[in-house]
């Protein structure tokens, strides 16, 4: 019998949830995650993360309805085989709710759970991404470069003469397109990549780094390349997004067409 100060909730509806975590260890759940996620993921019972150990340290600060140690949590990384995919599906397939998890910001977004919403799609099973924080969409907006045309490369080679010629690529793309280019590195590498695009691009190209984005320790830098190498940095070993822009790279931040469009509106 329900207690009569007690609202049931509704029953979850079977499918794979998309759950954004927090974009540091330090930040509270509840803090960075709207109320409307926080109410499905405290009713999810079976998870998919990068690691059990950090996804529990994330839900236990979260209103669970379920005690931590009854959760179903699975791991999916880079050591996963494909062949193993299917059962991590299998609680979704027998009528239960599934959330996916990532390290940090949004699942399936340079991170391994891609595959298994690929799977879900393929199967025909319920995709329903939940609204949380992004880095890549945080740091687009700090930038201040076009929010209208852009992409996501994601790492760079490892290799000093690979990634000097990606670099340049992505700076090309830039002046041909208008495109902002984003890319991401093991915080460990973050002042190597600062580096190499400064050693690469031309002084009259925008750079931009976001570091612990909506973290008190939060840094962001947007700025010509020229100035950057007459103010050097330190970066922090934090996760980070690196942004390029190319100068005179069309279209602006809003195209003719679009600022028509939306005079019309």
């Amino acid at each position: 019998m329900t207690d009569a100060t007690t609202v049931a909730e509704p029953p979850l509806p079977a499918a794979l949830y998309l759950v954004p975590v927090p974009l540091g260890e330090s930040a509270d759940p509840l803090a960075h995650l709207p109320p409307a996620t926080v109410a499905v993921v405290r009713q999810l019972g079976c998870f998919v993360a990068e690691n059990a150990k950090s996804a529990r340290a994330v839900l236990r600060r979260l209103p669970m309805a379920r005690p931590l140690q009854s959760l179903d949590i699975r791991e999916l990384n880079q050591h996963t085989p494909p062949a193993a995919l299917p059962e991590l599906l299998a609680p979704l397939r027998a009528g239960r709710a599934l959330g996916l998890l990532s390290e940090a910001g949004c699942p399936a977004v340079a991170d391994p759970g891609a595959a298994l919403v690929q799977l879900a799609h393929q199967q025909r099973l319920p995709v329903m991404p939940l609204i949380g924080p992004s880095a890549l969409l945080l740091a687009l907006m700090a930038s201040g470069m076009n929010g209208q045309s852009f992409a996501f490369t994601g790492y760079l080679p490892v290799d000093p003469t690979a990634r000097r010629a990606a670099i340049q690529e992505l700076h090309a793309r830039s002046r041909r397109f208008g495109q902002t280019q984003l890319m991401i590195e093991t915080p460990y590498r973050n002042q190597a990549l600062l580096e190499a695009l400064l050693e690469a691009l031309p002084d009259d190209a925008r750079l931009a780094v976001a570091a612990s984005l909506s973290l008190p320790e939060q840094w962001v830098r947007s700025a010509p390349v020229a100035q950057w190498r007459s103010a050097p940095v330190s970066l922090p070993r934090a996760p980070a997004v690196f942004l390029l822009h190319a100068e005179g790279g069309a279209p602006g931040p809003l195209s003719a067409a679009a600022a028509a469009r939306k005079k019309r509106r």
